[in-house]
């Protein structure tokens, strides 16, 4: 019933946020090749510093508050985070890669409040690429299921990079083996754009498709163009509806845009969320980014575009989607 109601929210009204990425800590206790969101040095942000900031979206009236990293689970103080976001009435979600979570971990969550948890599982056994198989976290997925009150997602990939196409079958069978839903993403390249599939890809993607339980990933009928090479011809609204909070505090588009705006959350207001809300971005065409995807959904039909921005290539190394962008 919570997301029903933050779900109407999102549809009566265009002057809020739906969606926030938070950034609690860059550090990550893995070092994935494609990945270019974490460090191996940072500090956690204080928790006084997070607080304020999850103040100021849930006034801005955002309804769902995703903590990401880097490792979110690296943070002391992260059960104190979450039930702040629970507190302002948001829905609290979580993206970790799983390694550091055991029965006590899950049951302190639990008690803070988390509402969705997402891990993704790259392959079957871990390679050069990715150590977050199914071989190494399948015990932490048995704990999820016998102590997690909140929902989990596992999202398997596609695409290039990734040795076995089917690894996102056996992941995705897996996981519903176990009660959780199942998505799958496709990679992209550093600037969250388009890296077409080829034909066993394309075909295990639709083959995941089919296996999604009925939630919200099932909508993202964009990734289906993509999965064929084609562009979306849709209104981003990456800035207003969605933003991405880095550790600095700076709003951004997109985990894959860092660097526009760039302007500090305590700075921002509805003025620049209206703002972005009419901007249209370059880079919409070929994105990949889902989660931007999903609260665009909202105003797929009203409020055409009539600002624009040039958003130039960013090179970075090869990344790839989830459901939030990790």
């Amino acid at each position: 019933m919570r997301e029903l109601r933050l779900i109407a929210k999102g549809a009566l009204s265009t002057r809020h946020p739906i969606m926030a990425h938070i950034i609690p800590i860059r550090r990550c206790n893995l070092s994935c090749t494609y990945c270019n969101e974490y460090d191996d040095f940072s500090k956690p942000v204080p928790l006084d510093v997070l607080v304020l900031r999850i103040n100021k979206l849930a006034d801005l009236g955002t309804s769902i508050l995703t903590l990401s990293g880097g490792e979110p689970l690296l943070h002391p103080q992260l059960d104190e985070v979450i039930a702040a976001m629970r507190a302002r009435g948001a829905l609290a979600c979580m993206i970790t890669n799983g390694y550091l979570l055991t029965p006590d971990r899950v049951r302190r969550l639990n008690r803070a409040g988390l509402d969705h948890m997402q891990i993704s599982i790259d392959n079957v056994m871990p390679d050069e690429v990715s150590k977050k198989s199914l071989k190494v976290l399948d015990k932490k997925l048995q704990i999820l299921a016998a102590n997690a009150e909140f929902h989990v997602n596992i999202n398997s990939v596609v695409g290039g990079g990734i040795h076995n196409p089917e690894d996102a079958l056996v992941v995705g069978k897996r996981a519903l083996e176990l009660g959780f839903s199942a998505t799958v993403g496709i990679i992209h390249d550093g600037d969250g754009q388009l890296r077409p599939l080829g034909q066993r890809e394309r075909e295990v993607y639709h083959e995941m498709k089919a296996m999604e339980n009925r939630h919200f990933a099932r909508l993202n009928f964009f990734q289906d163009a993509i999965a064929q090479g084609k562009p979306n011809h849709w209104r981003c609204r990456a800035g207003a509806r969605y933003m991405y909070i880095c550790e600095d505090g700076l709003v951004h588009y997109c985990s894959q845009q860092r660097g526009y705006p760039a302007k500090p959350l305590e700075q921002y207001t509805r003025e620049d969320i209206r703002r972005e809300y009419l901007t249209e971005k370059s880079c919409a065409p070929y994105c990949t980014v889902s989660c931007v995807h999903y609260v665009s959904y909202f105003d797929f039909f009203r409020a055409p575009q009539t600002h624009k921005i040039d958003v130039p290539e960013r090179r970075k190394p090869l990344v790839k989607i989830t459901g939030a962008n990790k």
